[in-house]
């Protein structure tokens, strides 16, 4: 079976400069606090590999509904 490779969008911060205002404190915040749904990575697959810094690394749904991460 094919393991699925999700391409997923992270929104990016500034790289240095700091907010201004309220407004662009709370969007920095919001963006720092970003997360994604084990659902939106596996899209139907027990597991998916993902790389990272050059390593790839295996994510899978256990029957439990838990996950492993795998080097």
């Amino acid at each position: 079976m094919p393991i699925a490779t999700p391409v997923l969008n992270a929104p990016s911060l500034p790289a240095t400069a700091a907010p201004e205002n309220a407004s662009q404190s709370a969007a920095v915040a919001r963006a720092a606090s970003f997360g994604v749904k084990s659902d939106d990575i596996l899209r139907g697959q027990k597991a998916v590999e993902i790389t990272h810094n050059g390593s790839t690394y295996r994510l899978q749904a256990t029957r439990l509904g838990k996950l492993i991460l795998t080097k």
